[in-house]
C-alpha cells in the first residue's frame, strides 16, 4: 500500500455509484473483490468514457490506496491505461455538467430501433350494414 503498482485484470463492469463516482470492478461481486478502480466524477474529463473498458483486459498504473479494507487505484487520466485500452474516446462534448449536477459517463443504452408506423390505410367497413328505415 502507498506504492505506485501495475495492476492487469480485466473489467468485469463499470459501475456508477453516489455522487457521480464511478467504479471498475474486476469480480463478479464487488464486495468480495480485494482490488478496485474508482473514477471520481471530475476526472472523468481527463480519462475518456470509461464504459468502453467494460468487458477488457487493461493494465492502469497508479498509487494502491486501501479503502474500506480493500486496494484501490484511483485513475486520474487515461495515460494511467495501458493494454487493450490505451486510448479512451473521450464524453460528448455536449454533456453539460451544470445541468446533470455532477460529470458522469452515462448508461450504455442499446441502440433504439424505429419504432413501426401505423399504415394510414382505407376505413374498415363495418361488416353488418344496417338496412334503410323506411319513413312514415
Amino acid at each position: 500500500m502507498g506504492e505506485t503498482q501495475c495492476v492487469t485484470g480485466k473489467v468485469v463492469r463499470v459501475e456508477a455509484g453516489s455522487g457521480g463516482v464511478h467504479y471498475l470492478d474486476f469480480c463478479d461481486d464487488y464486495r468480495l473483490c480485494s482490488f478496485s478502480v474508482v473514477v471520481f466524477s471530475h476526472d472523468l474529463k481527463n480519462v475518456g468514457d470509461i464504459r468502453q473498458l467494460a468487458g477488457k483486459m487493461i493494465e492502469i498504473r497508479g498509487e494502491v490506496k486501501e479503502y474500506d479494507d480493500r486496494a484501490e487505484i484511483i485513475l486520474e487520466s487515461n495515460k494511467q491505461l495501458g493494454g487493450e485500452m490505451v486510448r479512451l474516446p473521450p464524453l460528448s462534448k455536449n454533456f453539460d455538467v451544470e445541468q446533470r449536477e455532477h460529470f458522469s459517463a452515462g448508461q450504455f443504452r442499446a441502440p433504439h430501433s424505429r419504432s413501426a408506423r401505423k399504415k394510414k390505410g382505407h376505413p374498415t367497413i363495418p361488416a353488418e350494414i344496417p338496412e334503410d328505415v323506411e319513413s312514415d
